[in-house]
């Protein structure tokens, strides 16, 4: 079962553009709507003990140091001794604002968890969160297994012996949920936004890039992960001398996948890769040994007149290996994807390796998670809605949803009267601008309609079992979209996530619950300081709707050119700008900021930021300025937004992130947005010609 996919970008949320790569590894199960109220799911009897979570992170005058000026090192004189006096865990690659509140999130699962295990009468979400958690936190069982749980898969890889038998079994594997080579799932059609299609995006690869296949420095990476390789089959029961020589097979056979494979970057600065519409018979010719027309009737879904065979190189490229590639280096590969990617779920040995690479070669992380953080993981990971329908009942005040509605509302006016007074737009752009405007839709919380989890069988029997039971329920309904209208009721997120999400096909603005905390949002904090936080958030994500993707489609949600020629140049040489600024950004000696790949991030800070500056002025009106602990309102409202971007990396997870990440490392968020308002220079009595002062041609204005 390979339900660990690095490089496989699932659709819904490969296109819609995040706050915050969370560091989590596991893709979210997909949501979808049933008939369930608008309201927290009717769960009984749970209880929250809020002396057992963390504390959250908020914005202290205590933090500061005065040592540095906030002109010169706006970064350091906010964040600077925080992030020396907190090291990050033994189990974690990075440690800030995100991590600290992603454990109060994972604090409140856990007890959720342990109550509806206890509940052996259990029904609905919680039977199957209990069963998860049952089953995944008893080692014992686990362990005692070994490898037995794979083994019918595993001989069904060790028959194949033909080209035809090779292609037969990715159709039945993937039948299950189980794809190696490509991901394949149900998504709004980019040219009618309203009716989702089915798509087929590249994959295959076990590194985070295709350049780790190729560039000299990441060398060591390469030869890492093919003595991972061999470690994963030997423990599989390959004899040593053969999982080295099938190691080698392997990393030879994702070569050659990555060298027709789009970068991370490609992709994320080029949305329109996603969709290639074909007709099914059209596919069959650009790949004749891998039949488009048998695997959509393997899966069960009825043959369409179109669907989007993104990057049609890379298939093409898997049919010619169907020809040519020897049956034994096809069993190597998936034999070993088998067993990596169960290898989560599976006993102790299996479970270290994947973390002795994953983590810690790849990403510098000291310590394993202990048990109950990774089940959590994982159930977030295939039952994430069923356990945010819990989380929400004791952890989300429907205060603290009301106060955001009106933060979203302010926000939504400042960002109007921004696209109004635009001197580079054209009058009839800028009437397109307005209408997206106006058909933007806020998602809070949690979703409207919960999703149905009935037909999901989970028992306690086996932690294996029940997480491929739920991979293949999640793949299954999320196939069952395909030809049909979209819900727009759906998630892309559960609510016990900290993070929050644009999606361009919906035209939508989504924030969960659990990111509704400090520093983000606190119920007990002043305005200033929740518009340098939340709403900066906000105006962030309704920003992604003008960003260098967002923008490429309109009101409806569909991708169309609604840009005058002119208004496109003008857009690109700001943004040009913007790229050479984060481009200058070191992370460490010889090592930069990516500003191309990072440029949609960018634009989102910059004008969010802005917005939300705009939408606090305009709420505190003509009212005295407080000046709480001896700070202005504008200081407050911009120590709180490099708050939000106090993080800790190790050197490891640093270049992983800059090599594959599309949002710039964090201490460069905190500074980089700030130095383009004339309001940053203004509050701390900057001087032309400091760091954080950007003039003249240096300094960018975009939305």
């Amino acid at each position: 079962m390979t339900l660990k996919k690095p490089q496989v970008l699932l659709l819904s949320l490969a296109i819609a553009t995040v706050v915050a790569a969370c560091g989590k590894q596991e893709t979210p199960a997909p949501t979808a709507p049933a008939d369930s109220a608008a309201k927290p799911a009717e769960t009984t009897g749970l209880k929250l003990d809020e002396s057992k979570l963390p504390p959250v992170n908020r914005f202290a005058i205590s933090d500061l140091d005065t040592s540095k000026d906030a002109c010169t090192d706006f970064g350091g004189y906010v964040n600077g001794k925080w992030l020396a006096a907190n090291a990050i865990p033994g189990d974690r690659t990075s440690w800030g604002a995100f991590e600290m509140l992603d454990e109060r999130s994972t604090a409140v699962q856990r007890q959720i968890a342990e109550q509806a295990a206890a509940d052996t009468q259990a029904t609905g979400v919680e039977k199957i969160v209990g069963d998860l958690w049952s089953t995944g936190m008893d080692a014992a069982k686990i362990n005692a297994q070994g490898l037995e749980p794979l083994k019918a898969d595993l001989a069904k890889i060790d028959a194949l012996d033909s080209p035809e038998k090779i292609a037969e079994y990715l159709r039945a594997s993937a039948a299950t949920g189980d794809n190696p080579l490509f991901g394949f799932g149900a998504e709004a059609d980019f040219k009618d936004s309203a009716n989702n299609i089915a798509y087929a995006a590249q994959g295959g690869l076990g590194l985070p890039d295709t350049p780790y296949y190729f560039d000299a420095k990441h060398k060591d990476k390469l030869a890492a992960y093919e003595a991972h390789i061999a470690k994963v089959l030997e423990l599989g029961g390959t004899p040593a001398a053969d999982a080295a020589k099938q190691a080698k097979d392997v990393v030879a056979f994702e070569t050659r996948l990555a060298k027709v494979s789009k970068s991370r970057e490609q992709l994320s600065r080029d949305v329109s890769l996603y969709y290639n519409p074909v007709s099914p018979a059209d596919a069959d010719k650009l790949t004749p040994n891998f039949s488009w027309t048998k695997f959509f009737e393997s899966q069960g879904v009825a043959l369409p007149k179109m669907f989007s065979l993104a990057v049609p190189a890379f298939h093409q490229e898997v049919s010619k290996m169907l020809a040519d590639v020897p049956a034994d280096q096809w069993k190597a590969y998936l034999r070993f994807h088998a067993i990596d990617g169960a290898s989560p779920y599976l006993a102790d040995a299996f479970v270290e390796e994947n973390f002795n690479f994953y983590n810690k070669t790849l990403r510098g992380q000291k310590e394993l998670k202990e048990r109950g953080k990774r089940v959590l993981d994982t159930i977030e990971g295939q039952a994430g809605e069923a356990l945010g329908q819990m989380y929400v009942k004791v952890a989300f005040s429907p205060e603290s949803k009301e106060r955001m509605q009106t933060l979203v509302k302010n926000l939504s006016e400042a960002l109007k009267a921004r696209i109004e007074n635009l001197a580079w737009m054209s009058a009839d752009t800028k009437k397109k601008a307005l209408e997206k405007w106006a058909s933007f839709t806020p998602k809070i919380g949690y979703p409207d309609k919960w999703r149905d989890w009935s037909g999901l069988n989970t028992n306690r029997d086996s932690y294996y079992a029940n997480v491929k039971a739920a991979n293949e329920f999640n793949y299954k309904w999320n196939l069952s979209k395909i030809g049909k209208p979209v819900d727009k009721t759906e998630w892309g997120m559960p609510p016990q996530m900290v993070n929050a999400y644009y999606n361009p096909l919906q035209n939508e603005i989504v924030f969960p619950a659990a990111i509704l905390q400090p520093p983000f949002f606190d119920p007990k904090a002043d305005d200033a300081t929740n518009y340098g936080g939340i709403g900066a958030v906000i105006g962030h994500e309704m920003t992604h709707g003008y960003d260098d993707q967002g923008s490429r489609f309109g009101p409806t949600g569909n991708m169309e050119v609604w840009w005058a020629p002119s208004d496109a140049k003008a857009f690109s040489g700001l943004t040009d700008k913007l790229i050479a600024q984060f481009n200058a950004y070191e992370a460490a000696p010889g090592k930069f900021v990516n500003g191309k790949h990072t440029l949609g991030e960018n634009i989102a800070d910059l004008g969010g930021l802005a917005t939300a500056y705009d939408a606090m002025k305009k709420a505190a009106g003509d009212t005295p300025d407080p000046k709480t602990d001896g700070l202005t309102r504008d200081q407050r409202f911009f120590l709180n937004w490099a708050t939000v971007w106090r993080r800790n990396f190790t050197e490891k997870e640093m270049e992983v992130r800059l090599q594959t990440d599309e949002h710039a490392l964090a201490n460069f968020r905190a500074i980089g947005a700030p130095s383009n308002l004339p309001a940053f220079a203004a509050a701390f009595s900057c001087k032309p010609g400091q760091p954080m002062v950007r003039e003249g041609d240096k300094q960018v204005v975009i939305w």
